[in-house]
């Protein structure tokens, strides 16, 4: 059973913020596979010294990173008039009621748990983007 990917005329620019080397990697092939721009940010600093520049239209972002962890990097944004309406989702393998009620606290417009697959992220893609949403 082979998967179909959709491929978007205009992709997305989406960055994946994470501190494994492992998970940017995997977001990185399934979204690019897609047909989007893919930045990456290893921890919740660089992502945001990166988010001006690149102006990503999504963001996926881990939780449990060093430094600045996702939910303050997610709060730090979203605090932010120039990118309050930036689709912020959460990457995380804590998958409980408490997490999930912290993101949305935090400002995250969607939670995925980890192990993700390319559905969920290109879904993700879809759901909080209009490029995304067009191409369907």
């Amino acid at each position: 059973m082979e998967k179909q990917v959709k491929k978007f005329s205009s992709g997305v620019r989406v960055m994946v913020v994470d501190d494994s080397h492992t998970i940017r990697r995997s977001a990185e092939i399934f979204l690019k596979r897609a047909g989007h721009e893919v930045f990456l940010a290893e921890d919740g600093f660089d992502a945001l010294s990166k988010v001006n520049d690149l102006m990503p239209d999504l963001v996926f972002c881990d939780v449990l990173m060093p430094r600045l962890d996702g939910y303050q990097t997610c709060a730090i944004i979203k605090r932010n008039a120039r990118f309050a309406a930036l689709p912020v989702v959460m990457l995380s393998s804590k998958d409980g009621v408490f997490d999930k009620a912290r993101g949305r606290i935090a400002g995250a417009d969607h939670y995925i748990t980890k192990p993700f697959n390319d559905e969920q992220l290109l879904q993700a893609v879809q759901l909080f983007t209009p490029t995304g949403q067009g191409a369907q």
